[in-house]
């Protein structure tokens, strides 16, 4: 009875067409690596013969977080033996770090690790 009647085919083929849809989602791209850490940058200090010990203490531990201790340390290891390293931080600090010793007249470079 249903064969012969032409509404049951088409309702056959909107119930076989009408199921779930998936949904095609583009491709995506893989994260790229994660950093923990920045690559390390060396900040060092370089003697010079014009700036008074005292000031270059007082400029050290105001640009960096080193105590009055370590501060007179560097300041004399740069004095005695020409350079000390400063601190070791990541490249975009290093530079900030080598911008402010030299608007104090100290003479800072950086490089890498």
């Amino acid at each position: 009875m249903s064969e012969n009647n032409p509404n049951d085919d088409s309702k056959q083929q909107q119930s076989s067409s009408a199921g779930t849809a998936t949904v095609q989602r583009p491709a995506t791209r893989p994260a790229p690596p994660r950093l923990d850490r920045m690559p390390p940058w060396r900040v060092l200090l370089h003697n010079d013969r014009v700036n008074d010990i005292g000031y270059v203490v007082e400029t050290i531990m105001e640009l960096t977080t080193l105590k009055p201790p370590m501060a007179v340390q560097r300041t004399m290891e740069a004095h005695t033996r020409g350079l000390t390293l400063l601190m070791t931080t990541h490249r975009e600090h290093a530079e900030l770090l080598q911008e402010q010793f030299t608007s104090k007249q100290l003479t800072v470079t950086i490089e890498p690790e």
